[in-house]
């Protein structure tokens, strides 16, 4: 990684175009390379350069949904000013950063994904009136873009002030000069908090944490009911997703000779090249891991004759992603004892997925799946009986533990601050995307169960659509009964 020659140097926010006039010295870093600046090279690095301005580009795909969104917010929210930050960068190591994810709010509103970015819609009339504050294009007169650790030759180029206009929509003005514009703003305001410090604190005077949870409130139940651009683009992350596992399955023999690692290192590739990232922590968990809800550590041994409990998303470059569940043998057979927990795991998926109708309570599919579950364990002598005590009690919950699922979207536990009769105790509607995901988990040191259940864990996970007369399993691309999944495995290992 190059060492930056100046990382601190700032332009002056006062005045962009004459940054000479009260802009700060050059501060050189403790130990680089270069004593200065010549006056001749800071000349040379002025001139030479050719325009590079973008005349002719086209609003984003999802420039029609995102007015459309900020148009609803609008009408919530009438003569308020308004302000949804999209974050700043975070340190990882001394100087380097972690990779930027704009906030969900920002995104869904706007379609832009750059760090530092503020939307603020200013009421006016019976509406508001939207500006995007950004950084603008790094300052070639005071070699900020060469000389920053931040500038454009460092970490590329911006988009101007005007090409983001026509690119989202929204006009566009320079983001230094929002929070002193704040600071003396009057009338009600309220902020997304939590992502940009500088912003709050520039309204620490003029927001209420009650008012703000509001607004945080309404943005996460708006994206309850996907419109068509979300559901398309949930779509392409299960695509990408069912390649990323078909990947995984072709190279279940290195990943026996070397770790989980291997695995989370071959789906990650797949989400990198057709998306932006993984959705979230890929859960590479094999034999007793399986067990682990979250085992995001993914550095334990793949064994032959052990499950392979994959869960795992694609997340799109605007942000949706797929979270799916598959639990594979990992020698491409099921043992007889596996079999049988899969399958019942199976037709706990089966009935919470029938489940999932408009106008079903959320809570049906979970319901559904709880009781197949419990009859099996009942059935196993496992748990005690009748089946009714034992979802009364939620005896069921020492093997199942978790939800059956959850919404969907650009979180890949989505709308997780809707109001609870908005969400868990709500309808379902069509154009809202759930998971459906049972599981039975029989930990390693689980002494109430036979040792040959010990260590064995199953998870079948599918995003699932509402539609008007039903269902749709978007993530229907990859098989999920056990026979199924064998022949699958089999012939995608030739």
């Amino acid at each position: 990684m190059a060492e930056e020659l100046n990382p601190e140097i700032s332009e002056n926010p006062e005045n962009p175009e004459n940054p000479d006039e009260t802009e700060e010295p050059i501060k050189q870093r403790k130990n680089g390379l270069y004593p200065g600046v010549s006056d001749e090279l800071a000349e040379s690095m002025q001139s030479g350069w050719a325009d590079t301005e973008l005349y002719d580009l086209e609003p984003i795909a999802q420039a029609a949904e995102t007015a459309a969104r900020r148009a609803a917010l609008s009408a919530r929210f009438p003569g308020e000013r308004l302000v949804i930050p999209a974050g700043n960068l975070k340190t990882r190591s001394n100087d380097s950063e972690y990779p930027f994810r704009a906030s969900v709010e920002y995104a869904y509103l706007t379609g832009n994904q750059t760090d530092d970015g503020v939307l603020v819609l200013e009421p006016e009339g019976d509406g508001h009136t939207a500006t995007l504050y950004l950084l603008p294009r790094s300052n070639r007169e005071n070699g900020e873009f060469w000389l920053n650790g931040m500038g454009e030759l460092w970490v590329g180029r911006r988009h101007s002030l005007t090409e983001a206009g026509k690119l989202y929509g929204i006009p566009a003005s320079d983001v230094r000069e929002l929070a002193d514009s704040l600071r003396e703003a009057t009338g009600p305001v309220r902020v997304v908090r939590g992502y940009d410090a500088g912003i709050e604190t520039a309204l620490t005077d003029k927001v209420t944490a009650e008012r703000d949870e509001e607004l945080r409130v309404f943005l996460s139940e708006a994206r309850l009911v996907k419109d068509d651009f979300e559901i398309g683009e949930l779509q392409k992350a299960v695509d990408s997703t069912v390649r990323g596992f078909e990947d995984v399955v072709k190279v279940l023999d290195k990943a026996e000779a070397t770790s989980e690692r291997y695995i989370e290192g071959t789906f990650f590739l797949r989400a990198r090249v057709e998306g932006n990232d993984v959705g979230y922590g890929s859960i590479c968990a094999a034999g007793p891991h399986a067990c682990t809800l979250h085992w995001v550590r993914n550095d334990g041994p793949v064994r032959s004759g052990d499950l392979l409990l994959l869960d795992a998303g694609v997340e799109t470059h605007t942000y949706y992603t797929a979270d799916v569940t598959r639990t594979l043998p990992i020698n491409g057979r099921y043992s007889e004892l596996q079999k049988k927990i899969y399958d019942a795991v199976y037709d706990a998926q089966e009935a919470g997925i029938a489940a999932v109708q408009p106008g079903a309570k959320f809570r049906d599919f979970h319901d559904a799946s709880q009781r197949v579950l419990a009859e099996r364990l009942v059935e196993w002598g496992l748990a005690e009986g009748p089946v009714e005590r034992v979802l009364e009690l939620g005896l069921q919950r020492r093997w199942s533990l978790h939800g059956t699922g959850h919404m969907l979207g650009m979180d890949v536990h989505d709308c997780a601050a809707a109001r609870v009769d908005a969400y868990v105790d709500g309808t379902l509607e069509p154009g809202m995307v759930l998971t459906v995901e049972p599981g039975l988990y029989f930990q390693a040191d689980d002494l109430t169960v036979p040792a040959e259940y010990r260590g064995i864990g199953v998870r079948i996970e599918d995003d699932i659509l509402v539609t008007a007369d039903g269902n749709r399993n978007l993530s229907a691309g990859l098989p999920r009964r056990s026979g199924e999944v064998e022949e699958w495995m089999a012939a995608l290992k030739g």
